[in-house]
């Protein structure tokens, strides 16, 4: 005869953990939308198949945007890099471009952002295992839209870099400037970071040359220009094509150009920048203090320039109101 057992519990479930243990976060969050496998869905709702390549083999593109005072910012220029990417990887996006800036307007929109950031997503899609792209019928396009994103704890007093021992991909490996959703490089390399207890890692090319931050584009002010790294090793970020604009507006010579370690140790000012980051001062690198370990006049001028732009221009988000009728006094 069977004998009667309770319900089994899992290890380590609700029913097994301590009282004094710390609250348990949700996973994900639980509020809001996602534009995934053609509709709108709750956060809770949001799922990718589990044979979907992106998940199993990194197969797939991303991009970051930003929104501001209502507006997205450089939301034409973010789904032309999609695009970009996904050429160079043969995937297909199931959506022309003007639809999928569509999308991500009605993404924000449908989740009431005014101040915030859009994850764009395209993966192969569910095919079976085996990394073959041919048995992925069609590429899966996700749209997340949240109010908040935070890079760094503390971003505006500047942060703290340690150089990684893990050099970034070489071009005729996997290219840096394709925003793929293989990051392993960069996951790696900012592991080391947080081991040695700072905010974030710098990265050398095969050549030992400067190429750029786990996530961000990288500058130096020295006493002649303000330098950054060439794109060959590094992603050609939409954050750092705008920072050279706004030097040139600004009257400071910006440069583009390989350099060393020495340069950065040696430099009068550092920052890194991203769509995510934005522009964050560098106090420090490899416990070498940068210029006078303070924030420095050109990189204040940069982050007030910069400030000033994203919160002036950009793809709005609602739609415009109707012309009111004019009256004649």
């Amino acid at each position: 005869m069977a004998t009667e057992t309770g319900p089994i519990v899992a290890e380590g479930s609700a029913s097994e953990v301590p009282r004094d243990s710390p609250p348990r976060r949700d996973a994900r969050p639980s509020d809001g939308l996602v534009y995934v496998s053609g509709a709108f869905r709750t956060s809770a709702e949001a799922t990718v198949s589990v044979f979907d390549h992106g998940l199993l083999y990194g197969d797939g593109v991303f991009e970051g945007i930003r929104a501001y005072n209502g507006r997205i910012f450089k939301l034409e220029r973010h789904i032309e890099r999609l695009f970009d990417s996904a050429k160079a990887i043969r995937l297909e996006i199931p959506h022309t471009f003007a639809e999928v800036c569509a999308i991500v307007v009605e993404t924000c929109r449908r989740n009431e952002i005014t101040d915030g950031y859009v994850r764009l997503v395209v993966t192969r899609g569910p095919g079976d295992l085996g990394i073959d792209p041919r048995k992925c019928p069609r590429a899966e396009l996700i749209v997340i839209a949240r109010p908040t994103m935070t890079m760094y704890g503390a971003a505006s007093a500047g942060i703290r870099v340690v150089t990684s021992t893990f050099r970034r991909n070489a071009p005729d490996a996997t290219s840096p400037s394709i925003k793929s959703l293989n990051y392993l490089n960069n996951i790696l390399a900012r592991i080391e970071a947080n081991d040695r207890g700072a905010d974030e890692a710098l990265m050398l090319d095969g050549q030992g040359y400067v190429a750029e931050a786990t996530v961000d584009n990288f500058f130096i002010v020295t006493e002649d220009a303000l330098l950054t790294p060439p794109t060959a090793t590094n992603l050609k970020g939409v954050t750092r094509e705008t920072l050279l604009s706004l030097a040139a507006s600004l009257g400071i010579r910006a440069v583009e150009k390989p350099f060393t370690l020495f340069d950065v140790w040696t430099s009068r000012e550092a920052f890194i920048c991203g769509t995510g980051a934005e522009v964050v001062p560098v106090l420090s690198v490899d416990d070498r203090r940068i210029g006078d370990g303070t924030i420095g006049p050109v990189t204040a001028r940069i982050v007030k320039a910069y400030n000033d732009l994203v919160r002036s221009e950009g793809h709005p988000i609602q739609p415009a109101a109707p012309a009111s009728a004019m009256v004649v006094g």
